[in-house]
């Protein structure tokens, strides 16, 4: 059984995430490594996880960074400062409190790819370990990396100072250099659930439409000129303009897109993303490269010289000048200094509002039915993607069949320009998937 996903290893703990896993998991890592840092979001089972590692890092030889309680995209970045070889932040992102799990990631800021995974997870099921010497095991120093996160931010950002009502849902996580840096730079500042807390009693962990009802509503009620929500460990961010609306993340992709890359460049999405993005692109000469879903993916397309921009509609950004990691805090100061040069609201009105259809079917045996569809839809249709799932453009519309990888299903997506031609394309989806199954 693959132990990581794209996202590193998540589940629950005391199950999938355990303290033996972690101790396990740093004396692996530090088979190759000098120096690693480490870093949690605020569920309390990260505190003895973190031990673990610690433990098993420091009986190999390594020396640990350890930043506390930080924003994953914190810990990523201060790879690259510390000049270390790994990161490792223990966190399970947007997932309920009672998961936890450990990500890897590289001194570019970038999550480890497959080749990294494998090689760990290798090492973790043949066991194969010799621990350091009693006088070479590493050391364990404590770095404030959140300071350095927020200097880097500000360095980034055009403006010098935002004169902004800006209202932060922190989501009980560790996304609290937001509001550190938005206040720095001359910010009104108001916090919904800023407590850390890993039970995450004020909302649910993933800054969704549903889960933001409290933002968007006091947005709306106030002066506020925008509102900002982050997940647990504040690698997400979503947006809410001056009026109250939220920004879906198409949208949010769109805007953020167009603002960092110029004509002729091109930008890195998933290939589940809605065709408003392109079509609003287009109008600028932007390209679109598509890649898998997950941010791991879109990473290593935004490592070509070409591509400024990368982000998944699920509110992972990245900006590949500064960093490959998705960075919550940096795009939650980049959307209030476009907010501040032109509110959201005009912004949001330009980007094309195409309707998309969304299903999923109950399936078995994902990989044998995925490779009857793939095989139907080659012979039927000569536009096709196949980097995950199957992806069809028929030029005026698109149709996407993927398995999930969590459960057992198909997911069919279906955008077109007019609502008519998306429930045509989605039905066309449908029957594609239906006739594979026979």
């Amino acid at each position: 059984m693959t132990l990581f996903g794209t996202s590193g290893i998540r589940g629950p703990v005391g199950e999938t995430v355990t303290a033996d896993l972690a101790l396990a998991l740093g004396r692996a890592l530090g088979v190759d490594c000098s120096r690693v840092v480490v870093g949690r979001d605020p569920r309390a089972s990260g505190e003895f996880l973190t031990s673990a590692l610690v433990a098993g890092l420091c009986e190999s030889g390594t020396d640990v960074v350890d930043v506390g309680v930080a924003a994953t995209p914190t810990v990523a970045r201060a790879v690259g400062w510390r000049d270390a070889d790994a990161g490792v932040s223990i966190t399970a992102s947007h997932n309920p409190p009672e998961d936890n799990g450990l990500k890897l990631w590289q001194p570019s800021g970038q999550a480890f790819d497959s080749e990294g995974r494998d090689r760990i997870e290798s090492r973790l099921e043949d066991g194969a370990f010799e621990p350091a010497a009693w006088d070479e095991t590493g050391s364990v120093e404590n770095w404030d990396a959140s300071a350095r996160h927020a200097e880097a931010i500000r360095a980034t950002l055009d403006r010098e100072s935002l004169d902004s009502h800006v209202i932060v849902d922190v989501g009980n996580g560790a996304g609290a250099i937001t509001v550190d840096v938005l206040q720095s730079m001359g910010c009104h500042v108001e916090t919904l659930n800023a407590q850390p807390d890993g039970a995450f009693p004020g909302r649910p962990s993933e800054p969704k439409s549903e889960n933001c009802t409290s933002l968007s509503t006091l947005v709306a009620a106030s002066d506020a000129d925008l509102g900002i929500a982050h997940d647990g460990d504040a690698d997400r961010m979503r947006a809410v303009a001056g009026d109250g609306t939220y920004l879906t993340g198409d949208v949010t992709l769109a805007l953020f897109a167009r603002a960092a890359a110029e004509s002729g460049q091109r930008v890195a999405v998933p290939v589940d993303t809605s065709l408003a993005v392109a079509d609003y692109l287009a109008e600028t000469d932007i390209g679109v490269e598509y890649t898998p879903v997950g941010d791991v993916y879109v990473a290593e397309a935004a490592e070509a010289p070409d591509v400024a921009f990368g982000g998944e509609p699920s509110g992972a950004w990245i900006w590949p000048a500064h960093t490959l990691c998705p960075d919550g805090p940096l795009a939650a100061c980049t959307i209030a200094a476009l907010d501040a040069a032109r509110p959201l609201v005009e912004r949001i009105a330009e980007v094309p509002n195409n309707p998309i259809r969304r299903d999923s079917i109950e399936v078995e045996a994902n990989e044998a039915l995925m490779n009857r569809v793939s095989e139907r839809v080659l012979a039927d249709y000569d536009d096709v993607t196949t980097l995950d799932g199957v992806r069809v453009d028929l030029g005026d519309a698109w149709f996407l069949l993927r398995a999930s990888g969590t459960q057992p299903l198909v997911r069919v997506t279906a955008q077109a320009r007019d609502e008519a031609r998306a429930d045509e394309v989605l039905a066309t989806a449908l029957d594609c998937l239906t006739a594979a199954r026979e």
